[in-house]
């Protein structure tokens, strides 16, 4: 089992970077997938999730508007479009596989508390100057 993220690098504030995580060993079909960031010096935190059988989506209301998780079941992909980036998204952003959550309301659970992750990708560097 593997999460690989890329397309992280280094943007100005207002740009956009589209990050992508490749799963193998399983489909993402069968998981709920999220994005999670952890900035220097703070906790790391959830910031988009998909349930992808289903495409229902959760976001975390700093990123609300701004970010957009997908997935492309075929390719056994799930994908974060990040536009009008600011400096405090600075980050490295991990992708991880949570069990899918009873009940689709629950999976703020898995963006929030990280509640049933059980894989964790190495994370991809995202930095945004001001």
């Amino acid at each position: 089992v593997q999460l690989v993220e890329s397309g992280g690098g280094l943007v100005q504030a207002g740009g956009s970077l589209r990050l992508s995580c490749a799963a193998s060993g399983f489909a993402v079909d069968d998981y709920a997938i999220g994005w999670f960031r952890q900035a220097p010096g703070k906790e790391r935190e959830g910031v988009s999730c998909i349930i992808p059988v289903d495409n229902d989506t959760y976001s975390a209301e700093a990123v609300k508007g701004r970010f957009t998780i997908s997935s492309d079941s075929a390719k056994n992909m799930v994908y974060l479009q990040m536009n009008s980036l600011k400096p405090e998204d600075t980050a490295v952003y991990y992708c991880a596989a949570a069990g899918i959550p009873e009940g689709v309301e629950m999976l703020y659970s898995v963006c929030d508390y990280s509640s049933g992750v059980n894989y964790w990708g190495k994370g991809t560097l995202v930095t945004v100057s001001s």
